[in-house]
């Protein structure tokens, strides 16, 4: 038994020192956390797309989105980080084009730079957004916040001041909704209660259906 033993032992330590079996033994690792992650990514949508609130809320959305249009009025889309990103990814698809030939759709991100240092600088980082809202904020506007934890200071400022001035809100939150969810008029929330990565690849997903549906039932947008 002993010499079985020792010779198990040896075979592992010259298979371990092997060149080619520590390859592969890596991309096995690499390959088991690729998967993992997609697996985690499919599960957070499964159960997003499984609470038909969920998808009543993205249509209630797309209709409000489409009455501050068809009014006259524009999308103002904020937040931080890989949230600012989406808002600007929101933005420019409308300014752009998505899908469909259609004429250009009116909608901003808060991410000018100079007006987000300025402000910062003077009045703190808590006012970035709302100072940008009154400036620019009009009557049939809508503000479309992107906060994961629902909580962000400058987010929530935004959507007071918005809300003050007659503004209609759609919020895209996670977790438990934060104090976004109590002053919004329409909350998306992702309520996954793990890393925000999850929250916001459905967050993308989420903007990504908003879009189509405006450029498909906007009033004179149609292909």
């Amino acid at each position: 038994m002993k010499t079985r033993h020792v010779k198990r032992n040896l075979f592992s330590i010259i298979l371990n020192s092997n060149p080619y079996f520590l390859i592969l033994k890596t991309n096995t690792g690499k390959m088991e956390l690729i998967k993992n992650s997609l697996e985690e990514a499919k599960h957070v949508l499964k159960n997003f797309m499984e609470d038909k609130a969920n998808l009543e809320a993205i249509e209630n959305a797309g209709k409000l989105l489409l009455s501050s249009l068809n009014s006259g009025g524009k999308i103002i889309a904020f937040g931080n980080g890989g949230s600012m990103s989406d808002a600007m990814h929101f933005a420019e698809e409308l300014t752009g084009r998505f899908r469909e030939e259609r004429p250009a759709i009116a909608a901003v991100a808060i991410s000018d730079p100079a007006h987000i240092t300025c402000v910062a600088n003077d009045y703190g980082f808590g006012e970035i957004f709302s100072r940008y809202i009154q400036a620019n904020g009009k009557k049939n506007d809508l503000a479309f916040a992107i906060s994961t934890s629902g909580n962000s200071e400058n987010i929530v400022n935004a959507c007071v001041k918005a809300r003050e001035m007659g503004l209609k809100v759609i919020a895209l939150t996670g977790k438990t909704g934060g104090k976004l969810s109590e002053i919004c008029d329409i909350e998306i929330r992702v309520s996954h209660m793990g890393y925000s990565d999850r929250i916001q690849e459905i967050h993308i997903k989420i903007i990504h259906i908003l879009i189509e549906y405006i450029e498909k039932h906007l009033a004179g947008s149609q292909a």
